[in-house]
């Protein structure tokens, strides 16, 4: 008597919080694989999550797999209780869970086969090259120079040519002049060791005793926090470990906030291992996402590097995960879908694989100190910079005793003068990009505003557009009020601005802007860089994208601009970030062998925070501010979770989360705060508003969503909204 199929469990992504039932085909099918299903009217690419004997839906209604797609899981046992625990914690639809872990290319049927891109001249190619062809097109040359000694992989001809390659390929290939095809290739027998890696500088003292403590706890799991001063050799620790690991024939994972922080990196690692690595990031094309994944899915990249998402990475044999500059709040996904922290799941996938986990950062986060203090992770501390120089010297600038102009004030440009004297480079912070953040009629009162926000238009004078920063909006920037005809000017600093005032007082000197509106193609973050570390650039201007692990060994004296801005913030998190960020843009001074020096600008010297920071350093705020929270019951001592919606109207919003307090009437172990418009109400055209859930234990604040949220979804009110939970919310908006 033959068997009857059994019975699919299949993660679909839709909003629906649960899986889906189908009759699988006689073929079995292992749980990790990606299959093909009806689903109502479409057909859609879900990954099996669990077979099972029996559903609960009737044998005559249960529908069949069309199609498996892959003779081997995407997701292994551990990276499928990992994305289930995930779902669970975040109270997430599993569908949509699965989905953001996977390329977008998966998600839409492409091959799992590990592939490689291979180019190579064509007969036509070979008769224009002989012909002198192409004679006005020097990269076109190039290229054709390389592929007449052979074909070339997509990765040998960008390390031998440069990003500017693609742009040649395609127009030759147009031409018929050059072929590329898709290639398999076998992955490398598992476990192999990894070629002895390059020789790095000597450990200090406490270097070794770090990497040791690691090194220790290779092939079990173990959570370090690894604090070092700015400047003190975190990454060669990384390295070092990483050798290590590799030398062990296993793998190793490596997480970066930011996309700024990638090709730095990757420089480091690619210079030391002589072993493929995978680099994934946002910046990528769906087919160059998807060939990295490739990679790291059949085991040649033994080294996976990424931002946030990257936790998810197929790695094979993993050995160690390492989380850069952990305290970052760009690891929380914080707008849309599927709202995760990279760190924290990297520790829970470390956890699961049974490998230690690096947190790297000289700000660490509060919650992460408090594990510390709880004894669940190790701490080990770098005090001294790797380069013998002295920590910079903190001062601040009393703006109510000195004279300013365009932010800068006279001790603050005497400062610049002096430093660009001795040879040294100046480093001026503001996180404000544009011109100036506000277009102002002085006759009429008139400010340029944004229409589908609460916010005012930023003004790009060399764009000659006025901006939302929030929505995306633009105009153009109008030479007279829309309101009186009068003249209008613009009011406040922006780095733009910044940079304009620094050129008129140091003509001559040249200055290099760096923020996310002259970084805007691939390539400009690098160039930027390379301007500054050969010392082409002499000051250098920047927002938030300087503090984010860059070494300027030349840059001597960093001046902080506009220090206040979250000092009086309702976010609790405010102070911590703002410490955050004044330690690591700080840490940019004086890292080669000249002194450092760091002047800070405020209205406010007295300010227990930047006194603080002055006296005791990030450690003494960090105390301070950990005292601080338990006496208010905020994070860490408490569990948070926000429910935030949009509706059309601000009535509609505010209905929805006071329709959801009311199912809450009664509810035990949670304290629920708000309703409450957002900080801004109204952004993107939509009117926004947050409820939020605060208890004592996680337990308690858990057990209450999971009974909570399906009751959401049923509210009347709810149809007129779009809404999402954000468990552990980094801002409260």
């Amino acid at each position: 008597m033959s068997r009857a199929p059994p019975v699919l469990r299949v993660a679909v992504a839709t909003p629906l919080r649960q899986l889906f039932d189908y009759r699988g085909p006689a073929d079995p099918i292992r749980p990790g694989m990606r299959v093909r299903v009806p689903f109502g009217r479409r057909r859609m690419i879900g990954v099996v999550m669990a077979a099972a004997e029996a559903s609960d839906i009737a044998e005559d209604r249960l529908k069949a797999v069309l199609e498996t797609l892959d003779d081997r899981p995407v997701f292994d046992a551990g990276m499928l209780e990992l994305l289930q625990w995930a779902a669970g914690y975040y109270h997430h639809p599993i569908g949509e869970v699965v989905a953001a872990a996977l390329p977008k290319a998966l998600r839409l049927g492409a091959s799992l086969a590990a592939q490689e891109e291979r180019w190579r001249i064509t007969a036509a190619g070979r008769a224009a090259c002989g012909q002198g062809e192409p004679r006005r097109a020097p990269r076109q040359r190039e290229l054709l120079a390389a592929l007449l000694l052979g074909e070339r992989s997509t990765a040998q001809l960008r390390e031998q040519l440069g990003e500017a390659w693609r742009a040649a390929a395609r127009l030759l290939g147009t031409r018929g002049w050059i072929e590329s095809a898709q290639v398999s290739s076998a992955p490398p027998a598992a476990g192999d060791a990894a070629p002895a890696a390059g020789a790095g500088p000597p450990l200090n003292d406490e270097q070794r005793e770090a990497a040791g403590r690691i090194e220790a706890s290779l092939g079990q799991f173990g959570a370090f926090l690894l604090q070092g001063v700015t400047g003190s050799g975190k990454t060669e620790v990384y390295l070092r470990v990483t050798a290590q690991t590799l030398a062990q024939g296993r793998s190793a994972l490596v997480l970066v906030p930011e996309i700024g922080l990638t090709p730095q990196l990757v420089g480091r690692f690619r210079d030391r291992f002589g072993v493929p690595m995978a680099v994934l990031h946002s910046g990528l094309t769906d087919h160059e996402r998807l060939l990295a994944w490739r990679e790291a899915y059949a085991g040649r990249a033994r080294i996976v590097l990424g931002t946030r998402s990257a936790v998810f990475a197929p790695v094979a044999n993993l050995g160690v995960i390492i989380a850069d500059e952990e305290h970052d709040a760009s690891y929380k996904q914080q707008d849309g879908g599927f709202r995760y922290s990279a760190r924290d799941l990297a520790v829970m996938r470390a956890r699961r694989a049974a490998v230690p986990v690096v947190l790297g950062s000289a700000t660490p986060a509060l919650e992460t100190l408090h594990n510390v203090a709880a004894g669940r992770y190790t701490r080990l501390v770098l005090t001294r910079r790797a380069v013998q120089s002295a920590p910079p010297r903190l001062a601040l600038i009393d703006l109510r005793a000195h004279a300013h102009s365009a932010g800068l004030s006279t001790p603050a440009l005497q400062a610049i003068e002096r430093h660009l004297d001795a040879g040294g480079q100046a480093l001026v912070f503001l996180n404000r990009r544009g011109y100036a953040p506000t277009l102002l009629c002085t006759a009429c009162g008139w400010v340029a505003p944004c229409k589908d926000c609460d916010a005012r238009l930023t003004v790009h004078l060399a764009a000659q557009a006025l901006r939302c920063h929030h929505c995306g909006a633009e105009a153009l920037l109008p030479q007279r009020c829309p309101q009186c005809g009068f003249a209008v000017k613009p009011v406040g600093q922006g780095t733009e601005r910044l940079e304009e005032a620094l050129a008129q007082r140091f003509p001559g000197v040249p200055c290099v802007r760096l923020d996310r509106d002259v970084v805007r193609r691939r390539g400009d973050l690098e160039a930027a860089v390379r301007r500054i570390a050969s010392g082409e650039g002499r000051i250098l201007v920047g927002t938030q994208m300087v503090t984010k692990g860059h070494d300027f060994p030349n840059v001597t004296l960093v001046v902080v601009l506009n220090a206040d801005q979250g000092l009086f913030s309702t976010d609790f998190r405010a102070p911590e970030r703002l410490a955050q960020t004044i330690v690591q843009v700080a840490g940019r001074a004086g890292r080669g062998t000249r002194p450092g020096e760091v002047l800070i600008q405020t209205e406010f010297p007295d300010h227990p925070l930047l006194t603080g920071l002055l006296q005791e350093g990030y450690e003494g705020f960090a105390r301070t501010a950990l005292t601080e929270r338990r006496q208010a019951a905020w994070p860490p001592f408490s569990r948070l979770a926000a429910v935030r919606d949009s509706a059309r109207t601000a009535q509609s919003a505010l209905d929805f989360l006071t329709d959801a307090r009311a199912l809450a009437d009664g509810a035990r172990g949670v304290r629920l705060l708000g309703p409450v418009p957002a900080a801004m109400a109204k952004r993107a055209g939509r009117h926004h508003a947050q409820l939020l859930i605060e208890s004592p234990e996680r337990t308690a604040l858990h057990r209450f969503l999971e009974a909570w949220l399906p009751l959401l979804a049923a509210l009347p009110s709810a149809r007129r909204v779009r809404w999402a939970l954000d468990v552990d919310p980094m801002e409260l908006f």
